[in-house]
């Protein structure tokens, strides 16, 4: 009990208000510390579109006391449905929904991420949560961390700002700012492919008999061709198809990371694929864009001192396990029991112990993720013929089952593992 009242005495500034960030943030209040998150954004918020949080993240968020918020907007999936590029016939399905919810006492949910976000920030910053209410500094670029007292890290920013802290975690992202501050080692990776990412409004894939099968059916799909894959799912109960489609990179996209792109150039990247593809990917509207895809290599080195790094800032992955934001929650429950299980003088070994408990398993994810990438865009052959032998009989694309993946990281706190997740039918 003294260390939990200890606890309550220190403060950890959170570079990043991303989803890891803020469940991070959340994670941290609810065990008692006081957090600011600095975000460089002059407002807070997620773009982008979809996000798919599997049981592993699912339990986290879930355990933050969230369920009721998330309910009413996660759209649940059905099944997880694999399909050949030339015609869509089924190579194999996975079931979800109840299966989730009675193998791993957590759901398999889909959302539209501003939605997500908006709900950890809420809860990060109600004056009625339990714990210190988080506070949320936006406009602040950190641009450098001053260590000269090696207890009391100070993020710098871009205008002279210092904030100092107890601990500085830095959950800004694939370029974090705050890990090229350690002087870490640069582990970018380019993997020679890019993403078209795109919202369809659910009522034109509705409205056509050629695509109102995505419909009848909530579920996760996935087509497998060679050189490229696509993924889509619902949101929002319907109202948008999110998808992202992945191809071999351009140039310039690998030059500038992300640019933007027309329907027409959509619809074309998938040529002499079941013509449902084009006729789904040509109703797309809005903003579309595509972006280069970069991972890190694996690298057990997340920790300094005071200062720790979590989600792509140490971890970043390609997203062919659709784990990037899972895992990064799963760092956010792991730092935040270790830092709440201690006073502020015993920071240093708690945040070695995250790293014991995250590095390996994340870096398993980092891997199969990137072992994916040569499965999922294998031609057609005898190798493509045992892949699709294989998922048949599912039990996970790569080295790591669904089984491992999608139970998480174990917790140390057995109410929230064991007795939390219970979903009655």
């Amino acid at each position: 009990m003294a260390a939990s009242r200890a606890s309550q005495s220190y403060h950890v500034t959170i570079v990043g208000g991303g989803l890891g960030g803020l469940t991070a943030a959340l994670s941290l209040r609810q065990r008692g510390l006081r957090v600011t998150v600095l975000e460089q954004a002059p407002k807070l918020g997620e773009v982008g579109a979809g996000i798919q949080t599997a049981p592993n993240a699912s339990r986290v968020l879930l355990g933050l006391g969230l369920r009721a918020e998330l309910e009413k907007i996660r759209t649940e999936p059905l099944d997880q449905v694999r399909r050949r590029w030339q015609d869509g016939s089924v190579i194999g399905l996975t079931p979800l929904g109840d299966y989730c919810k009675q193998e791993y006492n957590a759901p398999y949910w889909h959302y539209h991420r501003a939605d997500l976000h908006k709900v950890l920030l809420d809860a990060c910053v109600a004056g009625d949560g339990p714990g210190p209410v988080v506070e949320v500094r936006t406009g602040v670029k950190v641009t450098a961390v001053d260590r000269t007292n090696p207890a009391r890290p100070t993020a710098v920013t871009d205008d002279g700002r210092r904030f100092e802290t107890d601990v500085l975690v830095g959950a800004d992202g694939i370029r974090s700012s705050v890990r090229d501050a350690l002087g870490l080692p640069d582990t970018l990776q380019f993997s020679g492919e890019m993403a078209y990412r795109v919202l369809i409004p659910g009522d034109k894939i509705a409205a056509d008999p050629a695509t109102r099968w995505l419909v009848d059916r909530f579920q996760s799909t996935i087509w497998y061709g060679p050189d490229r894959h696509l993924v889509h799912y619902m949101i929002r109960g319907g109202e948008w198809l999110n998808v992202v489609a992945i191809v071999p990179c351009t140039p310039e996209v690998e030059e500038r990371w992300t640019v933007p792109v027309t329907v027409d150039e959509l619809a074309d990247a998938f040529p002499g694929w079941d013509e449902r593809v084009a006729l789904m990917l040509s109703k797309a509207e809005g903003d579309i864009s595509a972006w280069a895809m970069y991972h890190r290599r694996r690298d057990p080195v997340w920790v300094d001192g005071h200062v720790a790094l979590l989600g792509d800032a140490c971890h970043a992955m390609l997203p062919y396990q659709a784990q990037g934001a899972s895992q990064a929650m799963e760092d956010a429950a792991v730092l935040a029991e270790e830092l709440g299980a201690v006073p502020v003088e015993e920071v240093r070994a708690a945040l070695m112990r995250y790293v014991s408990r995250r590095a390996k398993h994340a870096g398993m994810v980092q891997d199969a993720a990137w072992r994916n990438m040569s499965l999922y865009h294998l031609p057609d052959g005898p190798e493509q013929q045992a892949r699709d032998s294989k998922l048949k009989r599912f039990d996970g694309e790569s080295d790591v089952s669904y089984r491992w993946l999608w139970s998480g990281s174990p917790l140390n706190d057995p109410d929230e593992e064991t007795f939390s997740y219970q979903f009655h039918n």
